[in-house]
């Protein structure tokens, strides 16, 4: 096998260790690692959750001794001292000869860095492998640290003649159990959950991350921190989303002592300011991707603002007639040359339902 071939064989094996930690990383990206010596992988490594060892350091440890190895990693090694100390630094102590990576690391801390520093020690680095395909695994994380907001999911169930609700606002259940595991999925990938009052007051969700078949235990889930957007305080202190882990309250003003972490700054005009809500997100709470799950306005607030960068459509196989609650909600269209266009989606069956993902923002 040729030399080349063989680079593109052990990173995308980096790049399916990395795919492990796709649940659990966040807010830190997902990144393998392969150690090679004398054509035989010697360690092997991901990076499965903040604090713990990264993919360098988890397969440095695997092989023990690495001296003249190769390592193939997704992203460029970290050169600053976080929760965990630099692993170019540990690659250079174990002598390592050659590092081949996928792609630069987009975070300041780090970007370049981190390639420096092993050239600066004598160690051959060579980049660009797999680029695209490690950028999409951090789709969210570059998104963040290159433009300064989160990337945004819009999460959406209708019946197949476009319900959400019926008129009497019962919507238990539009899908099927397998496409409500699949939003389990969606959201054990995202950073925070943003939802409006409406919502919480006519459900009272949680709007946790819980297990599903196959997927990681419980307890190796982090919950994201769930944002309700309610302008005018009509959320009572006993909703079950405020008793249910990290939250975040916007409003216009608040002044009483619930311990219900507020932020006021960002309600105009009785409107929720979305874009600098999400500047905030990413900035303030290392928030990488938002997942929207609320009602028809708030959504169509998103599509409006022309904030969402992917949208989720679950459809179920049901038709319920002409009483219903539609979509998404805005005013009212003159012609239909002013309808809100959509890349065509990828569609996807789960069970007896179907998944359409639009991707507006690759």
């Amino acid at each position: 096998m040729s030399d080349a071939l063989t680079d593109m064989r052990l990173m995308s094996r980096a790049l399916v260790l990395a795919q492990k930690g796709r649940y659990t990383a966040h807010p830190n990206p997902c990144v393998g690692a392969v150690l090679v010596r004398d054509g035989q992988i010697i360690g092997e490594g991901w990076h499965v959750r903040p604090g713990a060892p990264h993919a360098e350091i988890m397969a440095l440890d695997m092989a023990r001794e690495a001296a003249g190895a190769t390592c193939y990693v997704t992203l460029e090694p970290c050169a600053h001292h976080g929760r965990t100390p630099p692993c170019c630094e540990a690659l250079v102590a174990a002598d390592v000869r050659k590092v081949v990576v996928a792609t630069p690391d987009p975070n300041p801390l780090v970007s370049g860095r981190g390639l420096n520093h092993l050239r600066q020690h004598g160690i051959d680095v060579v980049t660009g492998l797999f680029a695209d395909e490690a950028r999409a695994l951090n789709r969210a994380f570059f998104q963040r640290m290159e433009t300064g907001r989160p990337r945004v999911v819009v999460k959406l169930a209708s019946t197949l003649d476009g319900a959400t609700a019926l008129d009497n606002a019962d919507s238990y259940w539009i899908t099927e159990t397998a496409a409500r595991h699949d939003v389990q999925r969606l959201r054990a990938q995202c950073d925070a959950i943003i939802t409006g009052a409406g919502t919480v007051i006519a459900d009272d969700p949680m709007l946790t991350v819980r297990s599903w078949p196959g997927g990681p235990s419980s307890e190796t889930l982090s919950q994201p921190l769930r944002v309700v957007l309610d302008p005018q305080a009509r959320v009572p202190a006993t909703a079950k989303i405020w008793q249910s882990g990290p939250v975040m309250r916007v409003t216009a003003n608040h002044t009483g002592d619930d311990g219900i972490p507020t932020e006021t700054r960002f309600v105009r005009q009785g409107r929720v300011a979305l874009l600098p809500l999400l500047e905030h997100l990413a900035n303030t709470h290392q928030v990488n991707q938002v997942l929207v799950e609320a009602g028809a306005t708030l959504a169509g607030a998103f599509l409006q603002a022309n904030l969402v960068d992917e949208l989720y459509v679950y459809q179920a196989a049901k038709i319920v007639g002409p009483a219903q609650r539609s979509l998404v909600d805005w005013p009212p269209l003159a012609k239909m040359t002013e309808a809100h266009a959509l890349p065509a989606p990828e569609i996807r069956r789960i069970g007896r339902d179907w998944r359409l993902k639009f991707v507006l923002n690759p």
